[in-house]
């Protein structure tokens, strides 16, 4: 056997079984119109009006999961009125 090693693998754990599965208290906005099942447009257009809420960290636009969540109660309540 010339020129060949032996190597020993170990089993490395998955990376869910070692990061604990935790919900995000902020998403993108690409997110959050994942989230809330509307398209990024319509989800833009609302942050653009002011009627939904977003900060900005550096560079980056964030929407708090509250304020999407108090957003679409908002609209719901619009729809049943």
């Amino acid at each position: 056997m010339h020129g060949r090693v032996q190597v020993e693998v170990q089993n490395k754990p998955e990376q869910s079984e070692t990061i604990p599965d935790s919900n995000p208290i902020a998403v993108a906005p690409a997110e959050a119109a994942r989230l809330a099942g509307i398209g990024r447009t319509s989800l833009y257009s609302a942050l653009a009006t002011g009627e939904l809420k977003s900060f900005h960290y550096g560079r980056r636009r964030l929407i708090r999961i509250s304020a999407l969540e108090t957003w679409l109660a908002t609209l719901e309540k619009s729809e049943a009125g």
